[in-house]
């Protein structure tokens, strides 16, 4: 079986791979502190608790992280108990298949480019990615299966952190649908604010980006991933299909390539 373990700003999200298929699969706050030895006992923790994976063995890991320190931390667990394993970390030099058409490539962080893969292998090209994150991230992958651009815009959780934060008479709310969009009380004000006001930043923003990506954008394919695209999947209009494990997909991709 193959561990694809997708370490992201704040949360961490491990999958298991049985051929194609994410039989099993968990979501962790991502703790910069956390070492080597602390990684490994919450990941065997969490492979013993499962019922589906007794007398399972790893046959094989891949890692992407946007976070240098849980990197290194990551890569040192995996020498130290699991020696024995195919590790492979999304990093230069590391086979993906995805041309990066930016002025600097090496700004671009290892999971855009995972995505970037999963989407084409599971939709073609061209496509946008909206990734609902600590950012909320749009990548634009063309026809050819490049990486060429993308858009970074403040992330629904920050969004609600600073609101909170800077309004006396604000504070955080449950981030579900409300009643209605006219709001009858700040609760529900700061909820339809949140869904609305993010379902119609999507539509805008890839809107604008599908215009530019293809001669008719009604070709663009948009791929919604991340934590929080649940929240806005009904109400924004551009979004065509949802795939919450594109990154552990690209994982799996990438280990194939770099493996086979």
């Amino acid at each position: 079986m193959l561990l694809t373990i997708d370490v992201g700003n704040t949360h961490t999200v491990l999958g298991l791979f049985e051929g194609e298929d994410v039989i099993e699969h968990w979501r962790l706050a991502t703790d910069p502190r956390r070492t080597a030895d602390e990684i490994a006992v919450v990941l065997q923790g969490l492979l013993g608790q499962s019922p589906l994976l007794k007398g399972a063995d790893i046959s094989g890991i891949a890692i992407c992280s946007t976070v240098p320190s849980v990197l290194n931390e990551m890569r040192e667990m995996c020498r130290r108990y699991y020696g024995d394993v195919t590790a492979v970390i999304v990093e230069p030099g590391v086979r993906t298949g995805v041309p990066v058409r930016m002025d600097n490539p090496k700004e671009v962080g290892s999971d855009r480019i995972v995505n970037a893969l999963a989407a084409i292998d599971q939709y073609g090209g061209p496509c946008i990615i909206v990734d609902f994150g600590t950012a909320t991230s749009f990548d634009a992958v063309s026809a050819k299966g490049e990486y060429v651009g993308a858009v970074t815009a403040p992330g629904i959780e920050i969004s609600v952190d600073a609101l909170a934060a800077a309004g006396a008479q604000l504070h955080k709310v449950e981030l579900i649908r409300p009643r209605s969009v006219i709001a009858k009380n700040t609760v529900e004000a700061l909820q339809a604010g949140i869904i609305y006001g993010f379902a119609g930043q999507v539509d805008g923003i890839v809107e604008r980006m599908a215009a530019e990506l293809a001669d008719d954008p009604d070709e663009v394919t948009v791929v919604a991933t991340g934590g929080h695209a649940g929240l806005v999947m009904g109400e924004a209009r551009s979004i065509d299909v949802h795939e919450p494990w594109l990154t552990l997909i690209g994982l799996r991709l990438i280990y194939q390539r770099n493996t086979s």
